[in-house]
Order: C-alpha cells, then sequence, then structure tokens
C-alpha cells in the first residue's frame, strides 16, 4: 500500500509500505478513505517530537471503510463506515472507566519511554512517534485499528459527507473539550490564542457553550477572517496590536473571563521573550517548548478566571509567570482529548445542522501529494488552513 512516511525533519515521503495486517483478536483494518493533516504533525515534521524512526507513517485523523475484523471484535463489522478517534483507548483500566481515554494504561506499548519523560505515560496514539507506541498512522491507504470495539464511530448512512465527520477523529472534539474545560458561562468573553483549525473549533465551540464574545488572536489574515466570518468572533492581529493592552481596552481592564492556548509548543511572537525561546531551542534544545502564548494567556486571564491548554507541549519550559497564577487564583486545564467522550454527542451536532465542520477545508489533495501538502501547510501559503488528503 501507499502511506506518508517520515524521514527527518521536514522530509516526508509517500511510499510502497506493507499491508497491515491483524496482530491481536481485537483488532480490526480500515481502508482509509479521508485523512487529514493535523497541526500536531507539523510538530513532527519540524523535528520537535523525540523517538521518530525513519520510515514511520505519519496521520492520526483518518476515516474510512472496515474491510477486515479480529475475532474477537464485536461491535463492528465488515463494510461498516467509521472515523477513528486518535488515542488508541482499551475501554476497561481505570481511566478508561472514567472516560479519561488518552491517558489509557494499556495502549502504550513504550510507556516506559514516556513515563522518563513525563512521570507517567498517556495513551497511544497513532503515528505520532515511538514515545507513544510506534503504531502506524492514518495517512495511508489501510490502517490497523486496535481495541476495534472501542475506539472506532460507526457513521450511519444518513448523506452525511467524509468532510462533515472526519474530524470527530481529532480537531473538533479538541476544540470542544478546550471550551468545556472552561466551565463557560453566560456572559462570558473567551479569548483564543491561535485560529488554525483546532482554534477555529475552540471558537465556534465556545459560542455552542454560552459564551457572549469570543477574541481570536492570530496574524495570519485569512484565519482571522474565517474566524469573525463563520463564528462571529472579534479579533485582533498580534503582529499589528499589544494583545495584553488589546484584550484589556477590549473587557474594560478584567481580562477574559476564559483563554484558551490553543496555539502550543511553536508559537510565536515578536517580543525579547520570543528571542529567548528560539535561542534556547537552537542551543541542543535547553528548552524544548516555546510557551509564548501560554505566557501571555496567564497574564491576559482576568483574577480567578481559566486558561485552558488543547496546544501540544511535549517538554520543558521556562519563565513561566507562576507568580500571576498563583496570586491572581487561576484554574489551568490540559491534556490529550479524550476524544471517545464526545464523539457521539458532538454527531448529533452535525446531524442536526447545527455545525458543520468542513467550513474548515482550504486544500483537497492526493495522498500522493502529502509532500507538498506539507510544505503548503506549514508555510501557510495559499491560504492553507487544513488539507484533506485521499488516498
Amino acid at each position: 500500500m501507499k502511506a506518508t512516511c517520515w524521514y527527518g525533519k521536514h522530509d516526508v515521503r509517500v511510499e510502497r509500505v506493507p499491508d497491515p495486517r491483524l496482530i491481536n483478536e481485537g483488532d480490526a483494518i480500515v481502508r482509509v478513505t479521508a485523512t487529514a493533516i493535523c497541526g500536531s504533525d507539523l510538530h513532527l515534521y519540524d523535528g520537535f517530537v523525540p523517538a521518530m524512526m525513519k520510515g514511520d507513517i505519519l496521520g492520526h485523523e483518518f476515516m474510512g471503510e472496515v474491510v477486515e475484523v479480529g475475532p474477537a471484535v464485536r461491535k463492528l463489522k465488515v463494510g461498516d463506515r467509521v472515523v477513528v478517534p486518535f488515542p488508541i483507548a482499551c475501554g476497561v483500566c481505570f481511566f478508561c472507566e472514567k472516560q479519561l481515554y488518552s491517558l489509557c494504561e494499556n495502549s502504550n506499548p513504550n510507556a516506559w519511554m514516556a513515563e522518563k519523560m513525563w512521570g507517567h505515560s498517556p495513551c497511544g496514539i497513532y503515528g505520532y512517534s515511538h514515545l507513544l507506541g510506534g503504531f502506524a498512522g492514518g495517512q495511508a491507504e489501510y490502517v490497523r485499528v486496535p481495541f476495534a470495539d472501542v475506539g472506532p464511530l460507526r457513521i450511519p448512512e444518513n448523506g452525511l459527507s467524509d468532510e462533515q465527520v472526519l474530524f470527530l477523529s481529532d480537531i473538533f472534539p479538541t476544540g470542544y473539550m478546550a471550551a468545556e474545560q472552561c466551565d463557560i458561562e453566560p456572559g462570558d468573553t473567551v479569548a483564543v490564542w491561535g485560529c488554525g483549525p483546532v482554534g477555529q473549533f475552540a471558537i465556534a465551540s465556545a459560542f455552542l457553550l454560552g459564551a457572549e464574545r469570543v477574541i481570536a488572536i492570530d496574524r495570519f489574515p485569512e484565519r482571522l477572517r474565517l474566524a469573525a466570518s463563520h463564528s462571529g468572533a472579534e479579533t485582533l492581529n498580534y503582529e499589528e496590536t499589544e494583545v495584553y493592552e488589546a484584550l484589556m481596552a477590549l473587557t474594560g481592564g478584567l481580562g477574559p473571563d476564559r483563554c484558551i492556548d490553543a496555539v502550543g509548543l511553536e508559537a510565536h511572537a515578536h517580543d525579547g521573550l520570543h528571542a529567548y525561546d528560539r535561542v534556547k531551542q537552537a542551543m541542543m534544545m535547553m528548552e524544548n517548548d516555546r510557551p509564548i502564548v501560554l505566557r501571555e494567556a496567564i497574564m491576559a486571564c482576568r483574577k480567578g478566571g481559566t486558561v485552558s491548554v488543547p496546544g501540544v507541549y511535549g517538554g520543558f519550559v521556562d519563565k513561566l509567570p507562576m507568580g500571576a497564577l498563583v496570586n491572581k487564583a487561576l484554574t489551568i486545564k490540559t491534556g490529550q482529548t479524550h476524544v471517545h467522550r464526545y464523539m457521539q454527542p458532538l454527531l448529533e451536532h452535525i446531524r442536526n445542522g447545527e455545525i458543520d465542520p468542513g467550513f474548515i477545508v482550504t486544500h483537497r489533495m492526493a495522498l500522493d501529494e502529502a509532500p507538498e501538502a506539507y510544505r503548503l501547510f506549514r508555510d501557510k501559503r495559499e491560504e492553507c488552513i487544513k488539507v484533506v488528503l485521499r488516498p
């Protein structure tokens, strides 16, 4: 089969690789009909995630048709159309029983590696380094899906297109969970840093959950336009305005009630701390991540407010304003998304016409074009916000 394979920083290739096969009785094989490049994949592309190996198959946002099931699979059958969540979860461990699926105890065979870095291991994740299991990803023609009775969501044949449901695999639940973690109350103002795909869904979800105002922060005009035109957000371009001062002016000096960091470890800015972060990253990764947005969100959030962090962080950060965090009595909520918890409820929002996630797609390309699609997405050329690949 064909698959998108990682070979190093800024080096991905579409190659012929062996077809996946059933390994465990609870596995299924899915023929991929649509897959996408996630902003998190760019962290792999840019070389910021450890434990990648040459030839690893990328991709954790995918859907398709079940073509084979193991003898222990009871809930799926050949021919089912499914969306597969990016976290791999067993469904029976302590964390899965609490619906904390991204913390599954049994799905990462390389848990010892993650424990050395983070103290404990999260779940396994498709196509996201050997630190998180070394599972082959979904930017391919076929994928092996472990714990097939737990993860995949069957999509009824009711006329919904792939692009309407594909993002239930990751970015729609991720944006929704980011907003849900804010505990939004009527009248709240929510500030969202980053208007990429996750940020767009965080903005839309904040309104779904009752926010009165959402202020979207980015530097790319096309992403700010989409946040305004699709969701009705107010917008700030951080290259044209000082964000903290603008947020204070927009909120009468209080600051936003809730702040969402939908950027993560590769944030940009134009101040001295940005230069500090870039230098420390370059010097043998003395600092793994650039917490520019996280710092700004903590400083801007109103006293007693909440900072939600769906943006990916992988290692260590410097200059975190702990004094502001403590003295303003802020709550921080984070985490890889517990996608399984949200898929069915969000599917109902789609079926009811409350949101059409396909609004995020700007580019549709063939799987063979994946190397160019990565370059296009990373460099934000042609106003690229989201790429869907078709095998």
